[in-house]
């Protein structure tokens, strides 16, 4: 596959801070990439840069093969941003909205009439062509929104957290959305906190912080490198901290956390681990109502890269 984004050596300097940090990475043509990073990481800077809404201090941007400038209009009518804030008119309808955004690029009306019908059959609006946003769920405005920004057919498309604060109907309906788009040939720029959503989603994932690439690859290959190779959760109540404290001396045992009746014991490495704290919570006669193994998970590697401490 070609590539259709080619960032090298990216620096975005401001007076005290080096928000981007000599970054290089490749979009490839047909994928979805996931951007990932806590708050203040670089995701916003990134994309702000890659479409020439900043200027940066060092390094080369190129789509579609070319040089990505402020004037570089031939590469932007490919694009299709959808930024977080949702970004409609209030005095027009649903099908007014769509038909404005994709009217910026296309100029036949026959064309946009059925670029609009399949962008609200994509999007799942076919009930609320004459409604105003007004009118609308948060879940709607999601909806229409993205319609907006991506009626014209865009090659290249940036979804900037598009599931926030949506009810699950219409997170999923958005979702199987992304999935047709790249279906259709579309490649993805995709920025969420939702884990799953990235799992579910995307073909290769960088995880960012503070201007730097942490880690990139697959969902499985990430997960290759999370130091724990199991966690088991057990729901139990009443565990005294001096059972905690004997649980933590069991070997290959790396972490015990224990909240809200849920234990939770981190493995580094070791075999039958699960069977293993069976038999220790038989022996020390402590009764459970659920216990459960499961491999590390994307989070668990994106917490272990970044840390846990709060981000504002």
């Amino acid at each position: 596959m070609s590539n259709v984004i080619e960032v090298k050596n990216l620096t975005k300097e401001y007076k005290t801070l080096k928000a981007i940090d000599d970054l290089s990475f490749e979009v490839k043509e047909g994928e979805i990439l996931g951007l990932l990073g806590p708050n203040g990481s670089g995701k916003s800077t990134t994309i702000n840069c890659i479409l020439s809404l900043l200027k940066f201090s060092k390094g080369s941007i190129q789509i579609f093969g070319k040089e990505m400038t402020p004037n570089a209009y031939d590469i932007k009518k490919e694009l299709g941003v959808i930024f977080q804030e949702v970004a409609v008119f209030e005095e027009l309808t649903v099908y007014e909205n769509i038909d404005y955004f994709c009217g910026l690029y296309i100029k036949d009306k026959k064309v946009r009439k059925q670029y609009i019908e399949e962008a609200i059959e994509l999007v799942g609006l076919e009930e609320f062509k004459k409604f105003y946003p007004k009118q609308l769920s948060g879940g709607l405005l999601r909806r229409l929104n993205i319609a907006c920004g991506i009626a014209h057919k865009p090659k290249l498309i940036f979804l900037d957290e598009p599931t926030v604060a949506v009810d699950p109907q219409s997170r999923n309906n958005i979702l199987d959305g992304i999935k047709k788009l790249r279906d259709n040939g579309a490649t993805i720029v995709y920025t969420t906190h939702y884990m799953e959503e990235v799992e579910i989603l995307c073909d290769r994932i960088i995880i960012l912080d503070k201007g730097k690439i942490l880690a990139q690859g697959t969902a499985d290959e990430l997960k290759e490198l999370a130091k724990i190779e199991e966690k088991v959760t057990v729901e139990i109540n009443h565990l005294e901290d001096s059972m905690l404290e004997k649980m933590k001396k069991i070997e290959h045992i790396e972490e015990v956390n224990y909240t809200g009746n849920t234990l939770v014991v981190t493995y580094n490495k070791g075999e039958n681990n699960l069977g293993n704290l069976i038999e220790f919570l038989k022996k020390e006669n402590l009764g459970y109502s659920k216990i459960y193994s499961e491999r590390p998970t994307l989070n668990d590697v994106f917490l272990e890269l970044t840390g846990k401490e709060l981000r504002d």
